[in-house]
């Protein structure tokens, strides 16, 4: 018997994840070397109502863009050389972390690690 409600608690546990999961709009995650990474916009990011100015202040500054080869994901480290980093103006974010374009994506990143944070879309 206690089997049997241990499996049911299992499998509504496993339902119910997605659900949990999909309630939370407001984070990305992602999954690359080193396990999963988690930024919400309350922890430096740029809000989803701030992202449409940033990407025309990034057009407008002609932000360079930078070819890597591997995919630009939250949690994918950039390389050490190559890539240049800039300060997020205050009017889009207070935030601990830098931005740059690669691959065509504007990325937030964070400074020491070069590790993706946001994937500014």
């Amino acid at each position: 018997m206690r089997s049997k409600i241990l499996a049911i608690a299992a499998i509504a546990g496993a339902i119910s994840a997605p659900i949990a999961a999909q309630a939370q709009s407001e984070i990305t995650t992602g999954l690359v070397r080193g396990g999963p990474v988690i930024v919400s916009d309350e922890a430096g990011g740029i809000a989803i109502d701030q992202r449409p100015a940033f990407r025309e202040y990034i057009i407008r500054e002609r932000v360079p863009n930078y070819a890597i080869p591997d995919q630009v994901v939250v949690g994918g480290v950039l390389p050490e050389t190559g890539v240049t980093y800039y300060d997020v103006p205050q009017t889009y974010a207070v935030t601990p972390y830098r931005y740059t374009v690669v691959n065509g994506r504007t990325v937030l990143v964070e400074p020491r690690s070069r590790r993706i944070v946001q994937v500014v879309e």
